[in-house]
């Protein structure tokens, strides 16, 4: 988080400001209110049949709620972007841009709700009270390895879909890019040695995503070097990914790490060293996914790495998670789905990949304003949500 005063950070005529101006969102109405015989059909008298009628049946509400397409998105403010724990209210105008993207991408109504930070237990409950509301729920911007225990008790407690974007939107896309870069390179999957460099939320998420589509060897690197044999007294989120990667038993640094490996994936805000990338195997692949710094510079990464891949918008291959939830969403609302599967997962990232049919070292992934991509996500959640369904 910047150092500087407050009164350095606010300018009031900056563009980005006046955007900002009054929040980025509203509220419309979906049905007009003209006269007396409106309002005794939207509110009094009439509303009191429908009321009755989801009392006896709650199904109903998915028809005659807004519920039916209507997403919370959650935050405490404890991990925003680069910014960390700046509490709430600061976290409001990313998750207002969060639910403005649901819906310009899918449609989706998307309402923040920004809590104070408590407890694991605290959140789980406060989420579970205002559950009824709505009809997914999208986890941002929690500190790991809270997180972690949120998102699983939340979808142990509620019937209705709970993502924690920060880990599988990002885990996704990821997928979806090494996907098509794997064909630049001319790699199988099974052959690749990945390094995941950040033992966090994403780099998780990233990790167990990678070995699910059958990556060959996936090896974890945090602040204190490899997760590996040597490496005794881990929290149990990184002791279950000790135990999920690193096949080969490798120890040491990030450069002992790179040693010979495909591809890099960076979540983790550190840096990396150019003679670090120059340990890596020939026609390597680079993704530097720290937001707003990437750990390496794509120009740098460049002279190393076939191909490269950034979380920003200024540079060839951006990985965005707005490629994947927006779209995971309008599946899981369209087809009822009470829980976004490790499948569905798998089935969005090849549906992604499969919209880039030539992919090159500068387009792996399609643009994030390809109209194709939510519905192509979308129609990939939904069938494997109506295969549970009838099975």
């Amino acid at each position: 988080m910047s150092a500087l005063p407050a009164h350095q950070l606010f300018d009031p005529s900056d563009p980005v400001f006046r955007a900002h101006l009054g929040g980025k969102l509203g509220v419309h109405a979906t049905s007009e209110l003209r006269d007396a015989s409106d309002l005794s059909l939207l509110y009094t008298p009439g509303v009191a049949q429908v009321s009755r009628a989801i009392a006896a049946d709650p199904g109903l509400a998915a028809l005659y709620t807004s519920r039916r397409n209507t997403v919370a998105v959650v935050s405490d403010g404890t991990a925003v972007l680069g910014l960390g724990a700046v509490g709430p209210l600061a976290a409001m105008p990313v998750m207002e841009g969060k639910a403005v993207l649901f819906k310009h991408f899918a449609d989706v109504d998307a309402v923040p709700v920004c809590m104070q930070t408590g407890s694991v237990e605290e959140i789980v409950e406060a989420v579970v009270r205002i559950a009824p509301t709505y009809g997914g729920i999208n986890l941002e911007d929690i500190s790991a390895p809270r997180c972690f225990e949120i998102e699983r008790r939340l979808q142990e407690r509620l019937d209705i879909p709970v993502f924690h974007d920060d880990q599988h939107g990002t885990a996704i896309v990821t997928l979806a890019a090494l996907l098509n870069a794997a064909r630049v390179v001319e790699k199988a999957l099974g052959e690749l040695t990945v390094v995941v460099s950040g033992a966090g939320a994403a780099g998780a998420a990233v990790s167990r995503i990678l070995l699910s589509a059958g990556v060959g060897d996936v090896v974890v690197v945090d602040s204190r070097g490899i997760l590996g044999p040597d490496r005794v007294e881990l929290p149990p989120h990184k002791d279950q990914l000790r135990e999920a990667t690193n096949r080969r038993g490798v120890t040491g640094t990030l450069a002992d790490a790179l040693s010979g490996a495909d591809v890099l994936v960076g979540v983790s805000g550190g840096t990396v060293a150019e003679k670090d990338l120059m340990r890596m195997a020939p026609r390597a692949v680079v993704f530097a996914l720290a937001n707003p710094d990437p750990e390496v510079h794509p120009v740098v990464a460049s002279r190393f790495a076939e191909v490269v891949a950034t979380g920003r918008s200024d540079f060839p291959n951006q990985i965005n998670n707005v490629l994947a939830f927006p779209g995971i969403f309008r599946g899981a609302l369209d087809s009822g789905a009470r829980r976004i599967t490790e499948e569905m997962k798998l089935a969005s990232a090849r549906a992604i990949a499969q919209l880039v049919e030539d992919p090159t070292a500068d387009r792996i992934v399609p643009s994030v304003f390809d109209e194709r991509v939510a519905p192509a996500v979308a129609a990939a959640v939904s069938a494997l949500a109506v295969c549970e369904a009838t099975s």
